[in-house]
This record gives structure tokens, C-alpha cells and sequence, in this order.
């Protein structure tokens, strides 16, 4: 295939971030009353917004969060990425060798993605090309996000690839008709994970960043 664009997305691609936002959900939703594990919030929430989070959480306990919760949550998750956060090994290396368009296509929240970018000096290289859920009717696993960041780019959906380390994000590519590249070097990615991205349709699975290169030569001989 001919590549016009290589989309990424943020938390567990770019950022290793999954566990500390994970660590922020527990802690506020605990101060609501509900009781969930990391591990109960990363099985079910990995790639979903926090809208989406919480209007599910909502609906399966029956009672609407406080109406502080999003503010809690982004004061807890700012400071916890500037004192914890880090890039995926070798990000950086790879994006500055990529020849081509790149974007960042995210779950988050436009303030979110940016501090969070900026925090590991990684949105210089994407600037202005991203771009949240927020900016479509319905997040992922549905393929709009993806099909807006192509349309504003003006690539073909089908000469996209999208690297994605959720079963949502790994959904909405295929849904888009993009080719999904699943990616397990998070520190959030169990045994396991690789299967289940497998499963939900991408086309190859890589565990470093140093693999996404010789994955997408690969796919464009």
C-alpha cells in the first residue's frame, strides 16, 4: 500500500500513561463512593474518553458522579504526569526518522493531550495536527475521530495506518478502514495483549517503537 498518513494514538503509544491515569481514576471515583481496581478500569476503559467512562460507570451503578469529578481528575492528572510521566521508549528516534504526515488522534482532551505532549517534548513534532474526541460526535471504537484527522490531512482512509494500543482504538481503525498496528510496550500491557489486539483486527502487533519502521516497510514495499 501507498502510506499518506501514520496516525498515533496518545496514552500508551506515545506516552506511558495508562497506569497513572489509571492510578487518578481509582482515587476520584473512590471519593464518589465507588470502589473499582486498576485493573478493573484498564480491562474496560483503555482507549475510551472520560465522558465515556463515566456516562457507562453511570448507568452500571445507577447514580450520577459528582459534578466535580472532571476537575478533580485533570488537577490530579496534571500533577501526577509532571512529576511521573514519561515517553515510550524510542518515540522520538522513531517520529523524527518517519518521512511522512503524522498525526495524533486521542480519546483526551485537547488541554490533556497538550500538556501531556508538552510534558515529554514530544507536541512540537505534531503541532497542529491533533486532535481529540472531543472534536467528533462519537469516540472511539467508532471510526470518526480517525476519519476527521485523515480528512484534515487529506489522506485516503485507506492508505492510513493507525497505531493504537487498545481493543477500542484497534476497533475504530478497522471501522474507518485504515490498517491497525497493535502496540504492547505500555507498562499497562499485560500478557495477553497482544492476542486481544490481534483478535479486535490489527494487522501486525509490535512490542517496541523500534518496530513500528520495519512494520510499516513492511506494509509499503
Amino acid at each position: 500500500m501507498d502510506i499518506d498518513l501514520v496516525i498515533f494514538d496518545c496514552d500508551g503509544v506515545l506516552i506511558d500513561s495508562e497506569v497513572l491515569a489509571t492510578r487518578v481514576d481509582v482515587a476520584c471515583l473512590a471519593e464518589d463512593g465507588i470502589a473499582l481496581t486498576e485493573q478493573e478500569i484498564l480491562d474496560r476503559y483503555v482507549g475510551i474518553s472520560l465522558a465515556g467512562m463515566l456516562a457507562d460507570l453511570e448507568q452500571r451503578f445507577g447514580r450520577a458522579l459528582g459534578d466535580d469529578f472532571a476537575g478533580r481528575h485533570a488537577r490530579r492528572l496534571t500533577a501526577l504526569f509532571e512529576a511521573e510521566l514519561q515517553a515510550i521508549p524510542g518515540v522520538a528516534a522513531v517520529l523524527d526518522g518517519l518521512g511522512g504526515k503524522v498525526c495524533v488522534a486521542s480519546s483526551s482532551a485537547p488541554a490533556r493531550l497538550r500538556h501531556a505532549l508538552e510534558t515529554v517534548g514530544l507536541y512540537r513534532r505534531f503541532e497542529p495536527h491533533v486532535f481529540s474526541a472531543s472534536e467528533v460526535a462519537r469516540g472511539k471504537p467508532a471510526p470518526d475521530l480517525f476519519l476527521y484527522a485523515a480528512a484534515r490531512l487529506g489522506a485516503e482512509p485507506r492508505r492510513c495506518v493507525v497505531v493504537e494500543d487498545s481493543v477500542a482504538g484497534i476497533a475504530a481503525a478497522v471501522a474507518a478502514r485504515m490498517v491497525p498496528i497493535g502496540f504492547t510496550g505500555g507498562s499497562h500491557c499485560r500478557p495477553g495483549h497482544a492476542a486481544r489486539l490481534t483478535g479486535a483486527g490489527a494487522a501486525v502487533v509490535i512490542e517496541t517503537m523500534a518496530a513500528l519502521p520495519p512494520a510499516l516497510a513492511a506494509l509499503a514495499p
